[in-house]
């Protein structure tokens, strides 16, 4: 499924134009125990961006892992010039990740999904495409989850919770394939340290009445591991979080 996915997209890269001035893109990808998929998605992208920009970079926060990740990473770091590797030494959490890898992206554009594998890197084009003059975030939404019975009844409830409490107008809160000006983070400050970072940015995004358009993309199942998220140790904190961000 993922590969005729990628050959479904192939087109779509071919076809992405500008309306402004090729932008430089930093790739950044959290990675928490996501040995066997890391890799793929920094392989991915190392051949995807040169295709979309001359200037581009990939960042990957390593947050504590205690599988392979740290050690997989340091390898890649040495074949690839443009990645760019931080490591937590312990594990401080999704929000954590991705604060600190926010702060070492250095290119215009800041394109960020997870490094479990549930979103395919060769969909970045159609968040490009929809990227126009006056449009500051592009927020995917998922097509299908591809999640377990309960996982998916979570999350809908949870969606739901979080558009009536914070008047999120985005339809997908918790899907974490996004692309952003980076100049934006240099108007807002986040400091949730777990998954509640993505509501914490969406609801100050919107906030400042910044132009957020929507795409439909793919979502799969984690092929190595498991979401952390829809945990009840994790929701217990997220909660925690709930009127603090």
């Amino acid at each position: 499924m993922r590969k005729h996915s990628a050959r479904a997209h192939a087109g779509t890269r071919r076809q992405i134009f500008w309306n402004l001035e090729r932008h430089s893109i930093s790739a950044f990808f959290p990675a928490y125990n996501d040995a066997g998929s890391i890799g793929k998605i920094i392989h991915a992208a190392a051949s995807l961006l040169p295709k979309l920009t001359d200037d581009y970079e990939i960042v990957v926060v390593n947050d504590g892992s205690a599988d392979g990740t740290g050690r997989l990473l340091n390898l890649l770091a040495h074949q690839y010039p443009f990645l760019k590797v931080i490591h937590h030494g312990v594990n401080r959490g999704y929000g954590a990740a991705l604060i600190t890898g926010f702060s070492n992206c250095s290119k215009d554009l800041i394109f960020y999904t997870d490094g479990d594998g549930q979103y395919d890197v060769e969909e970045l084009p159609l968040l490009l495409n929809a990227l126009g003059m006056g449009v500051d975030v592009v927020n995917g939404y998922k097509i299908h989850m591809s999640d377990s019975r309960h996982r998916i009844i979570v999350g809908v409830i949870y969606q739901g919770l979080m558009r009536l409490l914070f008047r999120l107008k985005v339809r997908d809160v918790d899907c974490d394939f996004r692309l952003f000006r980076r100049s934006l983070l240099q108007q807002i400050q986040l400091t949730c340290d777990s998954g509640m970072i993505c509501v914490e940015m969406m609801r100050k995004l919107q906030d400042r009445c910044c132009h957020i358009v929507e795409v439909p993309v793919h979502h799969y199942r984690c092929s190595h591991g498991s979401s952390q998220f829809f945990t009840v140790r994790h929701l217990s904190r997220v909660f925690f979080q709930l009127f603090t961000a």
